[in-house]
Order: structure tokens, then sequence, then C-alpha cells
């Protein structure tokens, strides 16, 4: 069972290890006789004796693919940490508090997933390796002859590809479970392991640690973040069933449902918002019995498809429509078959975690009747708080921020990720804005540290970052590899850890350098490789604007421009100030090039090619960001990106950039007359925002959740006025708002605000910064100091 929290103690390193510089003592393990490279699910036990219960007692713990830790029959924690091979992580844990004098008994679950393993999920083989520290009174490492081993012969894989569930899929297989073949009770100290065997030592020299001087697996070093938040939810309803009269009782865990003998029926429940984590059935009897378990965000419908554009899903032909509608629509998506053996309080858990609102269980029964005793979920999240807020007078914006923030909670496990249900995969494009978000409502920023390095680690000999890592899988996005270097620019901003960005330096440079070798004889960007993709705006060919592919593209030259100018401003503070004279120098010379070949001076505007054919948002808005235009003139060219409608426009992704111009531009306060798309979300039962507006494949992705990063910077006016947050502007841009109210965690405490309008012009209120942070309120070109503590704001209506 898991815990509701769990008592155990994590440390980032363990007192035995200085980076692992050396050998482990312990061994990489595995089956003697079974492929180390298949699916399989493995169980190990190691029994030992305690004279007296120990205080501490410190172990670190690693496996290919994954492990689940039990101490005497208690769940302690899962992992390892999201890595690869280089980069291998294991857990520092202290068990001390579920030891006892006498015998005691550690437990592992190992799953390997094989061929249809999830996309970000590197491996090498099928392993398991734990360690005891030094000063541990029982040692007992791996490699030692104590250990025993079995195949869980319950398990086998079931494919789940594109077609299973309508949309491109790289979040691995599901489970299907014969009870009958299951070891009870394998995790309990009284089981009877005597026909397991001794597991033999990987195909390895040696567990290394990263700096070792040799080695052909895995580089061990330490987990860099904590262990995920786990938590029961309940799941409220059941919505419809057939075969059967269903109650919601099963539920709740205290009334069990019954199917009887000889049965045909089906239940659909409905959490009712979207979430995330392990299904948990407990079953009694129903031997012979079949269950199916499908797992849906959401309900679909045949749309019709004699109207143009029929359908508002990424298949044609299916239809979503309101999520909160469920009449008339049957559920698709990834599933898992469970045989229950007819004993009683069986308990089935998947291997990994699934993504839903909806639930559908399909159970056949045979001469035996089931009970259905209960069915939760546990939630699994990396452990964000929720220390950043904001509200106003718009109960809306409210709306806005719970399901943005659940957004952000539901792509953010040991990495970021795009999406839950499809990928869980961390791409640079999405987790860009996810570290903005975490800086401004959590304000632990372990994972946004881990994403940047694992994008580091991630480049290819040609330079380029991957679009997305850890992921074996590769894909290429050299757009993304410049955003990569925005996001360490946000870090520089928002914390004070100059070392940190150092350590990029060499990436930024191979990023620009694979950059600089493509520049034409025009002075722009000439034919790019790999998949340069911007925006899913309908017209771009898979994401990719005009020119992008041949040549001469306005829209990525000036993305190139955007991330020489950030990395200028990095190697300046570095201490290079060759490198940053080259990049200003760089951004210059191109910036020329895009306003000699693509300004269109009889709109005023720029076009996407030299051709002048095409225009769209996208260009436009990089050229108020890059200064390709005069400031001066800056402020009109927004307003045309807004107004003019031929132009391509920016779907919810990239309406990111455009409030980042609206607010360059002075204009933050159209903010909240642009977020039409969340709202139509908001309309369609959306309880997480989607990839877009339209053709939906995810419900929940997080490039869409940036309506918690711009409530706080933009219409609360909260950002760093210098690097490393040292001190602080806050600059509201409320709009129509006539109140707002706004916390965002700073490393020195939190930045509060609670400001009412007065009259069209005037504003008061008050703002606390923490103790020693500085700053200045900016309203209507006036300016007031700030300084640690609360003062009081007061800007009367103009005469």
């Amino acid at each position: 069972m898991y815990p509701q929290e769990s008592n155990v103690q994590w440390n980032s390193e363990g007192k035995d290890f200085n980076r692992l510089k050396h050998t482990w003592r312990a061994k990489w393990i595995t089956h003697p006789v079974e492929s180390t490279l298949d699916y399989g699910v493995f169980l190990l036990r190691r029994t030992f004796r305690l004279d007296v219960k120990p205080e501490k007692y410190i172990i670190y713990v690693s496996a290919d693919n994954r492990y689940r830790l039990y101490v005497n029959g208690r769940y302690v924690c899962a992992g390892p940490a999201r890595g690869y091979p280089l980069h291998w992580r294991y857990e520092t844990l202290d068990i001390a508090p579920y030891l006892h004098k006498g015998d005691n008994i550690v437990a592992a679950e190992v799953v390997n997933f094989g061929e249809y393993r999830h996309g970000e999920q590197h491996t090498v083989q099928t392993a398991f390796i734990l360690q005891s520290d030094s000063t541990n009174r029982v040692i007992i490492n791996t490699g030692d002859t104590h250990w025993k081993i079995t195949k869980n012969l319950a398990y086998q894989f079931i494919p789940i590809t594109s077609e299973t569930v309508g949309g491109y899929y790289a979040a691995g297989p599901c489970d299907r479970i014969d009870a009958s073949l299951y070891p009870w009770g394998w995790e309990e100290t009284g089981f009877d392991d005597h026909d397991w065997l001794t597991p033999k030592a990987a195909r390895t020299e040696a567990a290394v640690g990263r700096d070792f001087l040799y080695g052909s697996t895995w580089f061990l070093v330490p987990r860099n973040i904590p262990l995920m938040e786990e938590k029961p939810v309940r799941i409220p309803k059941v919505i419809r069933s057939e075969g059967m009269s269903a109650h919601d009782g099963f539920l709740t865990g205290k009334k069990e449902l019954t199917v009887p003998p000889y049965t045909k029926a089906s239940i659909m429940v409905d959490q009712t918002w979207l979430t995330m984590g392990f299904p948990q059935l407990i079953t009694g009897g129903g031997k012979g019995s079949k269950i199916k378990i499908t797992y849906a965000e959401s309900l679909f419908k045949t749309a019709d498809t004699d109207k143009p554009g029929a359908g508002d899903h990424f298949n044609a032909g299916l239809e979503k429509g309101n999520r909160n509608e469920t009449q008339g629509k049957f559920i698709m998506g990834y599933y898992d078959l469970i045989y229950p053996d007819g004993g009683t309080n069986r308990l089935f858990r998947t291997l990994w975690y699934r993504t839903y609102r909806f639930i559908q269980l399909d159970i056949e029964t045979a001469d035996e009747a089931l009970d259905l005793k209960d069915f939760h979920g546990i939630f699994w999240a990396y452990p964000f708080e929720e220390n950043g807020s904001f509200s106003s007078d718009d109960p809306l914006l409210s709306k806005i921020w719970e399901v943005a923030w659940r957004t952000q909670r539901l792509n953010s496990t040991e990495t970021y990720a795009d999406c839950p249900y499809y990928e869980q995969l961390q791409y640079i494009g999405d987790t860009r804005i996810q570290a903005l978000i975490t800086y401004y409502v959590s304000g632990d920023d372990r994972l946004a540290r881990n994403a940047i390095e694992q994008f580091d680690h991630s480049r290819i000999p040609e330079g380029l970052t991957l679009s997305r890592y850890p992921s074996y899988i590769y894909q290429v996005i050299p757009t993304y590899s410049l955003l990569w270097i925005a996001m360490i620019y946000d870090y520089y901003m928002y914390r004070n850890d100059l070392d940190f960005v150092g350590k990029f330096q060499p990436g930024m440079v191979s990023v620009l350098e694979w950059f600089e070798k493509k520049i034409d004889d025009n002075g722009l960007l000439g034919n790019l490789e790999w998949w340069n993709f911007t925006d899913w705006a309908p017209e771009y060919n898979n994401g990719v604007p005009p020119g992008a592919e041949y040549g001469h593209s306005a829209s990525i030259s000036l993305q190139y421009v955007y991330a020489l100018k950030f990395a200028g401003e990095l190697f300046n503070a570095l201490g290079n100030e060759r490198l940053a004279v080259k990049c200003d120098q760089m951004a210059s010379d191109m910036i020329q090039a895009v306003y000699t070949h693509c300004y269109d001076a009889s709109r005023g505007m720029f076009a996407e090619t030299p051709e002048k054919k095409v225009f769209s948002q996208h260009t436009n808005i990089f050229a108020i960001l890059t200064d390709a235009l005069a400031k001066n003139d800056q402020k009109d060219l927004m307003k045309k990106i807004l107004e003019q409608e031929d132009l391509i426009q920016s779907t919810v992704y990239f309406r990111f950039y455009l409030f980042r111009a609206l607010q360059k531009t002075g204009m933050g306060d159209e903010y909240l007359d642009q977020i039409e798309p969340w709202k139509i979300m908001l309309d369609l039962g959306l309880t997480t925002f989607a990839e877009r507006e339209f053709d939906m494949r995810s419900d929940c992705h997080a490039w869409s959740a940036s309506p918690c990063f711009d409530l706080l910077h933009t219409v609360a006016g909260i950002y760093p006025a210098e690097p490393g947050f040292k001190s602080v502007v806050i600059e509201p841009n409320p709009g129509k708002l006539n109140h707002i109210r706004a916390v965002m965690p700073h490393p020195a405490g939190d930045i509060s605000l609670d400001l009412t309008r007065k009259g069209k012009t005037g504003i008061s209120g008050s703002v606390d910064l923490p103790d020693n942070l500085t700053g200045v309120f900016i309203w209507n070109e006036n300016k007031i100091r700030l300084t640690g503590g609360r003062q009081k704001i007061l800007f009367t209506q103009d005469p």
C-alpha cells in the first residue's frame, strides 16, 4: 500500500560518498537466467537480523529501469529519479524508522518496460543495486549471497500505440496482471522464498560514480530532487453503468460492490477533474473474472463529418466537446487487464502512473461473484507547494489560476513534461514556461535546475541540444536549443547563482556556432536541418514557418537574435568580454539583414521571407523582443499585431511570447483582453489547459499553464530589476480590474501586494517586500522607491 505521507528520510548525498569518485562496494545484480533486456518484473529480498533497533540506517539504492522499495512489508519509496547512463541517479535513504530488533526484510520490485518503454526511459539492462553505509552495523550490499530474486510471472505488457489513444504516444505500455501467478505477500517478513534464485552480477566491471576513470554502463550520481508527493485521491462518483446497477460505495472503500456470477458489466466513473497517479483496485473473489480498466482525459463522440472541419480532436471525425457532457459519448484510451484469482483483499496497482478524468471498468465474471472493495488513485507528482497566489475582483481569473496550476502540477514529476497522458517528455519549449511558473508560484528551483542541466547533457556532436531530454527517441528542434539559452538567462535573472550559469557557457557556444554556420550570403539564416518548430499555427507546415526549410526565414533569424542577446549578456556577466562583443555584433548584423530583406515599409511590418508574401504575428513579436525596429515604433507595431486579422495568428503556446511583447511595449493592460483561448477551454469543461485551442490531442499541456506566470509577472507586474533578483520592479497592469492581490515567493521571502484602483487613473494599497530587498513601484510612468517591509501606495486620479 502507499502511505499518505512517507516518513522516509531522503538526503541528496550520503555520508559515505563524495560524488562517488570510486567504485561501490555493492554490485549491480540481476536475474541469473531471464533476459535482462526484455520486459520483466522482478522481485528481490534480503533478510537480515538486528540486535537492536538502529537510530539511523543509511542505504544507497538504484535500479534499471525502476524500483519500488519495501522494508518489512511497508512501502518506502520509488526510484530512481529519471536519468540516463552517464548520469544515472541513486537515492540515499534512512530506513531506520522501518526497522526493528530481530529479523528484518528489505524487498524491491524492479521493472524493465522493455521494447515498449516510455520515451524518456533510458536503459542498459535489468539491474538493481543497494549499498549499506559503512556506519551500519549490519551490511546488506547487493552482491552478497543472501539476496534472493524471482521473476513475477503475473505481469505481461500491453503495448499501447498512437492508434490506441488517437494521437502520437510515447508514455509506455500498460499492464496485464494474472493474480493466480502473483506471489502474494512477497514483501513481508514471513514469506517463504526458499525456491527463489541467487542473483548474478550484472554485466559491468563494477558499480562506479560519475567521475570514475572508466565504465561501460551506469555512472551513478546522487538524486538531486526530492521524492515525489504521494497521496490517496478518491474518485467522487459513478456516472453510468451497464449490465448491473452500480453504487458509489466501492469508491470510498466503505461499501463493496458485488458483481454477480456470469455477468458482463460496464461501470464508468468520473474523477470530475483531470489527475494522474497509480490506480489501486482491491478485490475479493471473482476467480475466472476479467477486468478491463480504460483511462481517458475526456470522452468522445463521432463528429458530423459532413460539416467542414468537423471534430475538435487530433483525429478527424472525433469530437470531445464539453468535457462535462457525457451523454452519447464513449471512452477511448489506454487500458490495463486484471484477472482475479479468487483471493480476498487482493490489491492491484499499476507499474507506472496513469492520467485520467474518466475511467471505465469492463467486467466479465465466471461462476464466482467478484467483490469490488475499493478503487482509488494515488496522486504522484513533484512536491511543489503553491506559495504564490493571485486574486482579483474577477472570479474567472481565479478559475484560470486554479486550472493553470493543476496543469503545471500534472506536468511535473521527476522531470517536467509536456503532457501527462500522451508523451511525458521534457521539451525545452514547454519547460522554459514551466520553470518560470516554478519561480513565481513555488519558488523551489530544483526541478528547473535539473532540466537546464539535462538539456546541456543532451547536446549532440553538431552542437545542438535535443528538443526533449531525457529521451532515447532522438529529436532535434534547433529553435528549442535557442530557448534553452533563454532558460539559462531566466535562471540568471531569478537566482543569484553565477557559478551554476557558468557551467553552460560551452553549451551555449556550441548552439550558437551551429546557427552561425548556417548564415547565408544575404546575412539571413539559410537552409536549416531538423525540425524548426515555432508554433502550431495551421498555416505553418507542421509548426515550421516559411523559409526555415529552404532558407531566409525572418522568424528563425530573429529567434537566433533573441538567443544571441541573452547569451551576450550572460557571457559579459561571466567575464567573457570577447564572446559578449561577438554576440552583440552578430545580433546587430542579423537584425540589419532581417530589416533589409524582410521589412515591408508599406505595411510597417516584417514579412516571413524576403518575398514578402506572408506575414505573421510570430515574426513581428520577435522583431519587438529583439529591437529589430526602433523602440519608438514598437508600440505601433504591437497594435498592428493585435489588430490585423490577415496575419498568421499565435496559438496558445506562442501567446506566451505575444504577452512578452505586450509588456515590453507598455501595453500590459491588454493582457486580460488576449486570454480568450483560456476562457474557451474553461467553457469546454476542461480542468487543465490543452495543447492548443483546436484539434485537441492533449487536454493537459504544460505550455498552456502560462497564466500562472503572467498573472503575477504581467498583471501584478512583479519582475526582477537586475540579475539575481537583487531588486524588484512592481509595475502592475490591472487592465479593467478594480482590485488585485498577489504573492510571489522570492529567495529572501515573499513579495506581496494589495492594490485598488482610484478612479480611472489612480491606485492605492500596499506592497510588502522581504527585509533587505529594495525596488521600485511604477504606475503611469511615476515611480516610488521600495524598501524591505510594508509601504503604502497612493497615486490619485489625474485631474
